[in-house]
Parts: structure tokens; sequence; C-alpha cells
């Protein structure tokens, strides 16, 4: 797994510049699942929310949004917005049964996914299904499974399924790369929606 806490130290966040890039295609997605649900529209969970690039934007759409990161520092940063509305928690995607968060509706995840190996990736899994409400929906940008994975995270569309059983995976959509920069541009990144069964 990348070691995110030692790449906050350094100044290193390339998903920071890629969340600035990308914003209006993330706004044209989340459009697109807000579009499916009534008012109020849930709980949503912001998985691997770094310093809060997200979280602010779903509660301002009208989620209840809490984010999560294993990064203290990160969560520390996020939680100085001081947006209302938006919960942060240090918690490990790899246990979320065990993080007491309660239940949720939609699971957004940009990067934090791919950066698991197997056994990682299955926990997360397990996780989310565990608080996840009949009907919620996952959201989730990563990496291709390319020869740049083991520098970048990646994971392929099979492993994305075997992670989530009894989800069904309604849509794989190519991913602008603008502001991935080199290697991040060449890994082929897709944006996963799936929904619990």
């Amino acid at each position: 797994m990348t070691n995110y806490a030692r790449m906050y130290r350094w100044g290193i966040t390339p998903w920071e510049g890629y969340g600035r890039a990308a914003a209006g295609s993330i706004a044209t997605l989340l459009d697109q699942e807000e579009v499916e649900r009534s008012r109020p529209l849930g709980r949503a969970l912001d998985v691997g929310c770094g310093r809060g690039q997200y979280t602010p934007e779903l509660a301002r759409r009208g989620w209840e949004a809490t984010g999560i990161d294993y990064v203290p520092a990160a969560i520390e940063a996020a939680r100085s917005k001081d947006v209302d509305g938006v919960t942060y928690v240090v918690a490990d995607a790899t246990n979320l049964g065990g993080a007491g968060l309660g239940t949720f509706d939609f699971f957004f995840d940009v990067g934090c996914f791919q950066g698991f190996d197997a056994n990682q990736r299955q926990a997360v899994g397990r996780g989310i299904t565990a608080i996840a409400n009949p009907g919620a929906t996952l959201l989730m940008l990563a990496f291709g499974p390319t020869w740049f994975r083991a520098l970048a995270g990646g994971v392929s569309q099979d492993e994305v399924r075997a992670a989530f059983p009894g989800w069904t995976l309604l849509a794989v959509d190519p991913a602008p790369t603008g502001g991935l920069g080199w290697p991040m541009n060449r890994t082929s990144p897709r944006w996963y929606r799936l929904r619990r069964s």
C-alpha cells in the first residue's frame, strides 16, 4: 500500500491536483448519482478522503457526509476547514465494519481501493458491504492494472468484481487523465459504479 503519511509529509499529493483538474467531470458523475434519488439523499462515505477535498462537496449537495482516512494528519487538516454538515474520522478502509460509522447509502472513493493488495481489497469490499444500506451505490475511481501498478496502484475489472460479491457492476467508464501527470496519466483510470443488490 502506498505510504500516504510519508507523501503528505513530503508534500507529494498528486490526487489533490487531479481533483482540481477533473472537478467538472466529477461533478457530472455526482449529478448523475443524485438524479436517481429522492431527497433527502441519505448518508455518504468518502473513503480515503485525505484532507477533505470531496467531502464538503458531498455535504453541499445534500448528503450527510463523512470522510475517513487512516492518516491522522490528513484528517486533522480536513477538520481544520470547519465545514458544516461534515464529519471526519480516522479509520482504516480495510476495517470499516469495526469503525462504528453506522450505515451509508453512497460510497465515494477516488483512488483509495486501487492501492491495496488482493487481501486488503477483499477486506475493503467486506467492510463497505457490511455498512451499506440495501440499494447503496459505490462510485470509485481506480487506475487500471498497467505496468505502472507497482508504483501507482491499479486494479482490473475482475478484481473489482471479486471484492464486491453481491454488488451489481452498473458502469465502467474511462476517466479523464488531465491533471494526473506522469506516470499516473498512463494508468488507464476508470470510474466504476456499483450497486448493492
